[in-house]
């Protein structure tokens, strides 16, 4: 049976101590304020009169997410709401009175779902094999019917930068193919507009303004003690580099902005086959150089 965590209870400082800590907070607090400041003008995420549904999952990305766009709201150029959402997956032990208890506490708007996606994934996926895929499925078949009863304009989602950047390498690696996580998409079914206001933030001052602001983690213990997943090999080579080369997840990070279509392979995206072309006539195609055979006289293969 899995076991949830117990949450941290407050360590009484003394008034003395509590100074470095509030200091350290509130510079990390204005940096991840400019930087998802940053991405929300960048990418065009939020604009006067959106209705946002943030999704909650009682992790630090997203508990982040939420506190930084209330700070964020007080002072943005445009008017726009903020409803927190959490889908309550029905894993065994999940504290359900952990994140109503802290959005009534910080007085933000929520709506807790309930379906129990977590006995369908027990019971699809073979013992031993990766969950996570069925998992994010069933919570965004969820979160997006809800999204589209209560007219919210914007789905806002957790996923920080390093997650953008191992995204990246799983579809590189895995996939053979170059794509990401878009800090700003729309969904297949052209129904909802996801954004990703964490994209510029490292998932280390995540860590250490959640540790600041004590957030009530909830652990996931559905997934969480599969440690052969693909994304979880990606993170463990993404952390070896960090400690190599500091900054070098950083230089992705940026590469991922700076796409020059001319320098890679893909003639969709780039027209090689006009590029240096002197005469008029079509090029010919590739069963005809594999053949051997020119296109215009028909001649069999030499030799």
């Amino acid at each position: 049976m899995s076991t949830v965590l117990p949450l941290a209870e407050p360590v009484r400082r003394a008034r003395a101590d509590l100074a470095p800590i509030a200091a350290d907070g509130e510079r990390l607090a204005t940096r991840l304020r400019h930087q998802v400041g940053r991405a929300i003008a960048d990418f065009g995420m939020i604009e006067d009169g959106d209705k946002v549904m943030v999704c909650l999952s009682g992790g630090k990305d997203s508990y982040t997410l939420l506190d930084i766009l209330l700070q964020l709201q007080k002072k943005a150029p445009v008017k726009f709401e903020l409803v927190a959402v959490n889908l309550d997956q029905k894993q065994p032990d999940f504290p359900e009175h952990v994140l109503p208890a802290y959005l009534e506490s910080i007085g933000v708007a929520y709506k807790i779902l309930e379906q129990d996606t977590y006995s369908v994934v027990t019971r699809v996926v073979p013992e031993g094999k990766t969950m996570c895929s069925l998992c994010s499925r069933l919570r965004r078949g969820a979160l997006y019917t809800y999204a589209a009863e209560q007219g919210f304009t914007k789905i806002a989602l957790g996923h920080h930068r390093d997650d953008l950047v191992a995204t990246f390498f799983l579809n590189l690696f895995f996939h053979a193919k170059l794509s990401g996580m878009p800090p700003k998409l729309l969904s297949d079914d052209g129904r909802h507009v996801v954004i990703r206001p964490l994209a510029y933030v490292r998932e280390d001052d995540i860590a250490d303004y959640a540790a600041i602001k004590r957030f009530p983690i909830i652990p996931c213990n559905l997934c969480g003690s599969q440690e052969n997943l693909q994304r979880k090999q990606v993170k463990r080579m993404m952390d070896a580099w960090e400690r190599e080369t500091p900054g070098r997840i950083e230089t992705i990070s940026r590469a991922l902005g700076d796409i020059r279509p001319s320098q890679l392979s893909d003639p969709k995206l780039f027209d090689f086959l006009g590029l240096g072309k002197a005469g008029a006539a079509p090029m010919a195609d590739a069963p005809v150089w594999l053949d051997g055979a020119s296109a215009e006289t028909n001649e069999a293969p030499i030799g």
